[in-house]
């Protein structure tokens, strides 16, 4: 019986836990690059001075899905979208390499590439500065070029490169910041393989049809556990009063 209540407590704790990470895919569902949390249960022994009779019930998260997201046409010159396998790379406020598929970028008042977000995007040697008055395009192979707006027809000139990576995914977990990192926080080195499309945006890879069928399947799984719990009371009551009448 009381196996039941710790399998059912621990399970109806991590269903709600979920339901979280579930919500917060669907929030998501429109946000630019977004790779879709993944979270799947584990039993766990209670380990004690007794037989290991006992389990509980754990949200592990496994990681993120990295299939790529829909490529969308926007015809903007400073959005990009990795093409296949990649990442872009952010840097950080203290110095450190994040990595995101979000390739919505702006140019700072001082001149200075960087994501929706305010961080640099980095360049194979370093931030990337864009000039005044200038038109910027970006090629396949991230090679960055401007154009003058003051001569017409104007010479392309190669101002920088984007750094683009391709770290083992088994190896990348998602940060409090929303970008991706290494696990042992070291930086991944620039694959000359990855490309990218101009003028695009990568989707977010959320199934809105999945994620809600999936929020159905856990709110039935938090009510069978409820009913467990409730099964196990009325289990010891019954017991209770049988070894009152003894």
């Amino acid at each position: 019986m009381d196996r039941m209540i710790y399998t059912a407590m621990s399970g109806a704790k991590h269903i709600l836990e979920q339901q979280a990470t579930t919500a917060h895919n669907l929030a998501n569902a429109t946000s630019t690059g977004f790779k879709a949390q993944v979270d799947s249960f584990r039993a766990v022994p209670v380990i004690s001075e007794g037989l290991q009779t006992r389990a509980f019930v754990v949200d592990a998260t496994v990681g993120a899905d990295f299939n790529p997201g829909p490529i969308q046409s926007t015809n903007r010159d400073l959005d990009v979208a990795v093409q296949g396998k990649g990442w872009f790379v952010a840097q950080r406020a203290d110095g450190s390499e994040g990595y995101t598929r979000n390739g919505s970028f702006k140019v700072s008042e001082n001149g200075i590439l960087q994501t929706s977000a305010g961080l640099n995007v980095m360049g194979d040697g370093g931030p990337i500065s864009i000039p005044p008055d200038m038109t910027i395009s970006i090629a396949k192979d991230g090679t960055v070029s401007a154009v003058s707006n003051n001569t017409s027809p104007g010479p392309s000139n190669v101002i920088g490169r984007l750094k683009l990576v391709n770290p083992p995914e088994i190896n990348l977990i998602r940060a409090d910041d929303g970008l991706f990192t290494t696990a042992d926080g070291s930086a991944a080195e620039a694959d000359a393989s990855v490309s990218v499309v101009s003028g695009a945006l990568e989707g977010s890879n959320v199934n809105v049809v999945d994620a809600m069928v999936t929020m159905i399947a856990l709110a039935r799984g938090f009510d069978m556990q409820m009913k467990l719990m409730q099964n196990a009371e009325n289990n010891a009551n019954k017991a209770s009063q049988l070894l009152s009448l003894s």
